[in-house]
């Protein structure tokens, strides 16, 4: 995608049809999953964007992870440069320069990694299997640990809920993805947006793109920021809703269900003056998943539009397409 770099228009407000709000209290309850089933399917057949509200995350867990988030943000960048990321496991800190989507300038943010804490006597570990590994936890913020760790645990059950919601959908057994979430590869960013208050079409907090595993579950501070395109080319701006998450799909989604899913471009653009903080959730499969069409999305008449891949593969491909551990004033001293 092309960019030129002129400042961007404030866009209008999501409509409840592009960017509507998913109810689960009745299904976590107990209740029947079909009729919330059916919403989502409407949902990701839109935008593949949605809120979802009464999701099981408890609301202190969110606040405790934000104020950690915006803890460890202020401190000096020396010190935060101490937990600096390593390529091998993609955990710790992530400075400003790391990510850079094609036809853009480097993203305005910076970011901690957090993921499956695997030991490193685990097999998989002990073979190389990428993104795979332990997290890096500063021993003298034990309350970065602390927080980061409740609200991973806490998505990592919505993800697993929203697979479940996911697989009924699309007409499978409500547990078929579930049986790829062995190890599946999930991964919390607490990000940094700094203040931008005439963002351009070239240089964004992030830059537009699409996820590209599963499912992204997302929460926002009131600053706000997230901009997603509709089916018509429109950005809409899809603001703080208070006691809710952001869903959206990833790219493997399409893959799933020969594109009658929606993996949608968005962006991130701080318009306001102020610091803005974020923590996604990237919940993705088993790395060993085989990601084809499903029966019933494709046929003679209308074949796979995607070749099968393996999940972890992807994944990696799609990371080192964007990313370079190294930061662009390290790269032109090399």
């Amino acid at each position: 995608m092309s960019a030129t770099d002129n400042q961007l228009a404030a866009p209008r407000r999501a409509s409840a049809e592009e960017m509507p709000i998913l109810d689960l209290s009745d299904w976590i309850a107990g209740g029947s999953i079909e009729p919330l089933a059916r919403e989502f399917d409407a949902a990701c057949t839109n935008t593949g964007f949605f809120y979802v509200k009464n999701h099981g995350v408890p609301q202190a867990v969110v606040d405790g992870v934000f104020d950690a988030t915006r803890r460890y943000f202020d401190l000096p960048l020396e010190e935060r440069l101490k937990d600096k990321i390593d390529e091998r496991f993609r955990r710790g800190f992530m400075p400003y320069g790391v990510t850079q989507h094609p036809g853009f300038k480097p993203d305005l943010k910076e970011s901690y990694e957090v993921g499956m804490d695997l030991p490193l006597t685990d097999p998989d570990v002990q073979s190389g299997l990428p993104l795979h590994g332990p997290n890096k936890w500063p021993a003298d913020k034990p309350w970065l640990k602390e927080a980061a760790e409740a609200y991973f645990q806490q998505t990592l059950v919505l993800g697993k809920r929203l697979l479940r919601l996911f697989a009924t959908a699309l007409g499978q057994p409500e547990d078929f993805f579930l049986q790829y979430t062995q190890k599946p590869m999930v991964q919390s960013r607490l990000f940094h947006y700094p203040p931008q208050s005439s963002p351009s079409q070239l240089e964004l907090g992030a830059a537009a793109h699409s996820d590209y595993g599963m499912i992204t579950i997302l929460a926002q501070d009131p600053i706000g920021g997230l901009e997603l395109r509709t089916r018509g080319g429109e950005w809409v701006a899809a603001p703080y809703v208070d006691g809710t998450l952001v869903i959206n799909l990833g790219d493997m989604v399409k893959v799933w269900t020969n594109e009658h899913y929606v993996s949608n471009l968005h962006r991130v653009a701080n318009r306001t003056g102020r610091e803005r903080y974020s923590i996604p959730t990237f919940f993705n499969l088993d790395y060993h998943t085989p990601v084809r069409c499903l029966p019933g999305f494709c046929s003679a008449d209308e074949p796979p539009r995607h070749a099968p891949i393996k999940s972890g593969d992807y994944l990696v491909k799609r990371f080192s397409e964007v990313q370079s551990y190294k930061t662009p004033a390290q790269l032109a001293e090399a």
